[in-house]
């Protein structure tokens, strides 16, 4: 019997996290995971020196980035509604969601939503 890796989604600030050496323990095996939102906060952060945006690429070309699709729109609109979120939040959720996949992150907005699987990032002291 082949085990099967868990799907992870990575929130911007676990990406932030991981970038910056921030985290108190490895993050956990799985397939990785992130909505083309989180690309474009990444690459968008004001004063982003050159080998930061190098790095930040390097470590996005081990992921798989989902772009939206009519399924994810359908679904950050939905979530948006419902939960109030900020529209790139509830795209980041509705990526997770068609993955069938675990939000990593910190944000405690989504981490408090029972129908959003979510784990929490531990981040060193």
């Amino acid at each position: 019997m082949a085990l099967t890796l868990p799907s992870l989604v990575l929130d911007t600030n676990a990406a932030l996290y991981h970038l910056g050496n921030r985290l108190g323990q490895p993050l956990p095996s799985g397939l990785y995971f992130v909505s083309i939102i989180t690309e474009m906060e990444l690459l968008s952060y004001p004063g982003l020196s050159s080998p930061e945006a190098q790095q930040i690429h390097n470590f996005l070309s081990h992921l798989t980035i989902i772009n939206i699709n009519d399924s994810i729109k359908n679904l950050a609109i939905q979530w948006r509604q419902q939960y109030k979120l900020k529209l790139p939040d509830a795209i980041i959720v509705a990526t997770t969601l068609s993955l069938e996949a675990t939000l990593l992150t910190n944000d405690q907005q989504l981490i408090k939503i029972q129908d959003l699987p979510t784990k929490s990032i531990v981040l060193s002291l």
